[in-house]
């Protein structure tokens, strides 16, 4: 009888190991779960940054909006009859006297 239930023990857990940790197991389908679910995070990320970058170039071919903002944030462009102010941090380092660049 003892020998029976040894066998049976051994059977049940000869069936439970596929279901654990063989190719279709549980352990197996948990990880492609995580796995799926940092690929389709990283897919509405991109997808946003498509989307933004999309709306810009439609800007950029129809607009002078989008031109013209570049133009003041990375050339300093300024229109006619417009009056150019730079506010300072008040506690930004000053340069030091004599460091203008030129030489003696």
């Amino acid at each position: 009888m003892r020998l029976i239930l040894i066998c049976l023990t051994a059977l049940l857990l000869l069936i439970q190991y596929p279901l654990w940790l063989g190719k279709g197991g549980w352990l197996r389908v948990w990880d492609l779960s995580r796995q799926l679910d940092t690929a389709l995070e990283k897919e509405r990320e991109l997808k946003a940054r498509n989307a933004k970058l999309a709306s810009e170039v439609q800007d950029l071919k129809e607009g002078t909006g989008a031109v013209e903002e570049r133009a003041r944030y990375e050339l300093g462009y300024v229109r006619d009859n417009e009056i150019f102010v730079q506010v300072l941090d008040p506690g930004a380092k000053k340069a030091p006297a004599g460091a203008s660049g030129r030489s003696n």
